[in-house]
């Protein structure tokens, strides 16, 4: 046990559920933040230490940022892909100063981290900025992964002479 709280999706079903259970089992804290049109849907975890019900996606990715000290993407679908690449993104603005890794179980994430690879070689990320993203393949080593991590201090992300 890390002493670190689990900030969540809010939900009780799939891999978020089985999460925050284990968190919730092991003694930890479980903030969820869910969007009330999905409260229902995803059938909203009453066992949660915080929940917060909010109004939409984007209010659930804003709290869930600024209550977070890092992010882990499981493996998932859509949601995980957008909310994950908005971080990396938000990572790369400056917006936050927040590790984030990819759980990788079975090679889940290899070719999205190839796809990012090949973005870096073909200049569309910056070699540096590729450093915000961790990977590993269990929970351990990733969160111990994302413990060290020292981010890299971009100050531009266009220099001057390519605009």
């Amino acid at each position: 046990m890390r002493g670190w709280s689990l900030v969540y999706g809010g939900g009780r079903v799939g891999l978020m559920g089985v999460v925050a259970d284990a968190v919730l089992q092991s003694g930890g804290e479980v903030l969820g933040v869910i969007p009330e049109m999905l409260a229902t849907k995803e059938l909203l975890h009453t066992g949660a230490t915080q929940m917060h019900i909010v109004s939409g996606m984007h209010a659930r990715k804003a709290l869930m940022a600024e209550s977070a000290d890092a992010f882990v993407a499981l493996p998932g679908g859509y949601g995980t892909f957008e909310e994950t690449l908005e971080m990396l993104t938000w990572g790369q603005l400056g917006i936050h100063r927040k590790p984030l890794g990819f759980l990788d179980v079975l090679d889940f994430y290899k070719p999205l981290v190839k796809f990012i690879e090949h973005a870096v070689a073909a200049g569309f990320i910056r070699p540096e900025q590729r450093e915000l993203l961790v990977m590993a393949d269990s929970a351990e080593t990733l969160l111990d992964r994302l413990a060290r991590q020292r981010l890299p201090v971009v100050k531009k992300w266009i220099k001057a002479e390519e605009m």
